[in-house]
């Protein structure tokens, strides 16, 4: 017997609020200032507190909310209901909550760590949604990989993937340059590393739960 299909309600909620929110700040044409409000500063994080309605603690969640222009806002719906969807019929929506909002605050953290002075805010839910796509990675790749000495099989897939994944990062961060772009590299990066950490963990705790 077949088990259910699972829904994925969680990830069209993250989806549709997501996009709102965007459309909400251009319709009313404040997004520069949503931007600043809602965006993640690290130099918040030192002291510059002054004109902010959003606590700085607050931020790495909301700037998952705020996005740039069109394109942006479409690219990251689109990775996040591909992936998002998938992820959740299998951990679940708590596990995928938890895989989100992990990832966003590992996301700002590693900005942080790379540029703690920047006063430019870092907005979008790249880093969030690359959690997501860690586990998709990890729970769909068809590539077999084995042990490398010591280093059981699912750790060695685990490193490449991450190798594989800053790599891609920089490289469209060196393409983007003088674009007008800038691309939260390390953001991605601290996301999808948390992803793939939390992967087997999570997994574990669903079926014991089941």
């Amino acid at each position: 017997m077949m088990a259910p299909h699972r829904t994925a309600r969680l990830t069209s909620l993250l989806a549709i609020i997501t996009g709102l929110a965007w459309v909400a700040a251009r319709v009313s044409g404040a997004d520069g200032w949503v931007a600043e409000q809602a965006g993640f500063i690290p130099l918040r994080f030192a002291g510059a507190t002054t004109g902010f309605i959003v606590p700085a603690w607050l931020t790495p969640w909301t700037a998952t909310l705020v996005h740039g222009d069109s394109l942006h806002i479409i690219l990251n719906l689109v990775m996040l209901v591909y992936c998002g969807r998938a992820v959740e019929q299998v951990l679940g929506a708590l596990p995928l909550a938890i895989l989100y909002l992990v990832g966003a605050v590992a996301a700002a953290a590693a900005q942080y760590l790379v540029d703690p002075t920047s006063a430019v805010p870092m907005i979008g839910a790249s880093g969030a949604i690359s959690a997501i796509v860690a586990v998709y990675a990890l729970l769909f790749s068809r590539n077999e990989v084995r042990a490398l000495g010591p280093i059981p099989a699912h750790w060695v897939r685990a490193l490449w993937l991450a190798v594989a994944w800053t790599g891609v990062q920089w490289l469209l961060s060196f393409a983007t340059v003088g674009s007008g772009h800038r691309i939260a590299t390390a953001a991605h990066v601290g996301g999808f590393l948390v992803g793939l950490a939390l992967a087997r963990p999570l997994l574990a705790w669903r079926y014991r739960q089941a």
